[in-house]
């Protein structure tokens, strides 16, 4: 029998961190609770850790500053982090996003929607897109089980949620993706998630991308697609 999944929960405040490890381990997880932007740094690096319930205000390293470097070591990139935090601005949420956080709960929060949303954040990887490892589109390469992108040949580094849209947006090109089927596609049906934040996430996206970043066009009142290339791409 397979060992259940492991989440690391970064958690300054005691009584708020072991309320969410009971809620977590409540739900069948395997949990490890530590207090500081460094410790949970040195734990992922360390450990086979499968998603990370992460604090923004910390003592030392924030959790902004540990999402990025998150995102800047390869080893630990793809763990999908959800922010859990009583700064609750539409700031504070585009930047999260926008270091690599795949979701973003604010304080006080419902039990039954920290374990929900959890859930989908772990399925992510295992029912998201998995017609194939690899796609090819105007010199984008994706490679799905390496979790890389090329763009002519030079590694572009992108976050969890930007590799899977632009995966998404890849897997048909040409074909119209609206908001709320990326949203279904990348964090699940039953995520609550504003049509900003994938706004957030292509203008990112097309940022990282340079030049190839035009591939992805707006479909202005409907959504996004990838250029495929032929004579009705605007």
């Amino acid at each position: 029998m397979s060992m259940p999944p492991h989440i690391l929960i970064v958690e300054d405040e005691c009584e708020i961190g072991e309320l969410v490890r009971l809620h977590v381990e409540k739900a069948g997880y395997r949990t490890k609770l530590v207090e500081s932007g460094e410790s949970a740094l040195q734990h992922a690096q360390g450990n086979a850790v499968d998603l990370i319930i992460l604090d923004l205000m910390l003592p030392g390293i924030d959790g902004l500053e540990v999402c990025k470097r998150l995102q800047w070591e390869k080893s630990t990139r793809h763990i999908p982090v959800i922010m859990l935090t009583a700064r609750g601005e539409d700031a504070d949420i585009v930047t999260g996003l926008e270091l690599g956080a795949v979701d973003y709960i604010v304080k006080p929060f419902s039990a039954k929607v920290l374990v929900a949303r959890i859930r989908n954040a772990l399925r992510r990887g295992d029912d998201v897109i998995s017609d194939g490892d690899l796609e090819h589109a105007h010199g984008i390469e994706i490679n799905e089980d390496r979790f890389e992108i090329h763009v002519h040949g030079e590694p572009i580094e992108v976050t969890v949620s930007e590799f899977h849209i632009l995966r998404f947006l890849a897997s048909r090109p040409g074909f119209v993706r609206t908001r709320e089927q990326i949203i279904d596609a990348t964090h699940g049906p039953r995520v609550v998630m504003s049509n900003r934040t994938i706004d957030v996430h292509i203008t990112s996206l097309r940022r990282k991308l340079g030049s190839a970043g035009d591939l992805i066009e707006t479909v202005r009142g409907v959504g996004y697609r990838l250029d495929d290339g032929g004579p009705a791409s605007l």
